[in-house]
């Protein structure tokens, strides 16, 4: 008899909104399994599986757009396949292989959508995630439906932001932790208010690391402040590298008319890594101003390039400031 050695292989993406995702996925419904992530910007994911390896995957929090030629090889090879997200999507392929539950919508994220998959075995999890993707109103709401305290609200947005926080980076090397190994150490918690209260838990080493990293961004340079948006430039250094993202939410969250834009010079030192963030107050087309240039992508609310051209700093700015205006 031949041994059957496939493996189920989980595919997600390495920031809050991913790994949130496959915890509540995980806790309901525990896999053996391969896990395939990395830092948030390194989507294209699908690719870095050996496919005569796989008996089937679960895919959560990369746009399918991205994805797209990895996912048609994996599902024309029979690897049945689980895909949850709300980023661009493109056009979604149809396939006996492929349960898709995709919604794009600016005030959504995939770890709600899990969350309605499971019908809120997980909420709580669920809730620190929307914190974390800086989906506020959504992440209130659903506190509010499954009644939650302000303080434990609080309690989940500091959570959420932490595990988002610990997935910038332009290289694994600029985490804290591999966003494997924090799934792991999180999965351990059914609750994360136990994981809160845990005094020796990774919560504590990502509170005083995020602490002392965004104090170092305050003193970003400011490149253009005006009234429709805010464009700032970080040092080039790890700290920077890791908050590039979190920043651009805080800076959102304090000027919700502006759109932002967050630059931090890459290791190439040829390029920058770009954070757009649409204003709160109409979060659509990030994902537009991004898309015009060759690394861009992303999704309405929260957009990104991953190698922007130094000398192409101005084009952006400019980009931005047009939409927006």
């Amino acid at each position: 008899m031949v041994k059957n050695n496939k493996k189920h292989f989980d595919v997600f993406n390495g920031d809050a909104d991913g790994i949130i995702s496959l915890i509540q996925l995980r806790l309901a419904e525990p896999k053996d399994s391969v896990l395939i992530t990395g830092v948030k910007r390194d989507i294209q994911l699908i690719e870095k599986i050996d496919l005569s390896r796989a008996q089937s995957m679960t895919v959560l929090d990369i746009s399918m757009e991205k994805n797209v030629t990895a996912l048609e090889q994996a599902l024309a090879q029979g690897i049945a396949t689980f895909y949850v997200d709300h980023h661009r999507s493109g056009e979604i392929p149809t396939h006996q292989n492929l349960t898709p539950i995709i919604n794009t919508d600016a005030n959504t994220c995939t770890a709600l959508l899990v969350n309605e998959y499971l019908k809120g075995q997980y909420a709580n999890w669920a809730v620190a995630a929307a914190f974390g993707d800086n989906m506020t109103a959504s992440a209130i709401a659903l506190s509010n439906q499954i009644g939650l305290s302000e303080i434990q609200q609080q309690q989940l947005s500091a959570l959420g932001t932490y595990i988002n926080y610990n997935g910038y980076g332009q290289a694994v090397e600029d985490l804290h932790f591999h966003p494997a190994e924090l799934f792991k150490a999180l999965l351990a918690y059914s609750d994360p208010f136990d994981l809160i209260l845990d005094e020796d838990s990774i919560f504590s080493t990502l509170e005083r690391a995020y602490h002392e990293d965004m104090k170092q961004a305050q003193h970003s340079e400011i490149l253009v402040d005006n009234e429709a948006i805010k464009v700032v430039l970080l040092d080039d250094a790890p700290w920077s590298r890791r908050v590039s993202g979190v920043f651009g939410n805080e800076l959102a969250n304090e000027s919700p008319d502006k759109a932002h834009g967050v630059l931090t010079y890459n290791r190439d030192g040829e390029s920058y890594t770009v954070s757009v963030r649409a204003p709160l107050k109409n979060k659509q087309g990030a994902d537009e101003v991004c898309i015009q240039f060759a690394t861009g992508g992303g999704r309405s609310g929260a957009a990104g390039i991953n190698k922007l051209p130094l000398d192409q700093r101005e084009q952006f700015i400019s980009t931005l400031f047009n939409y927006y205006n």
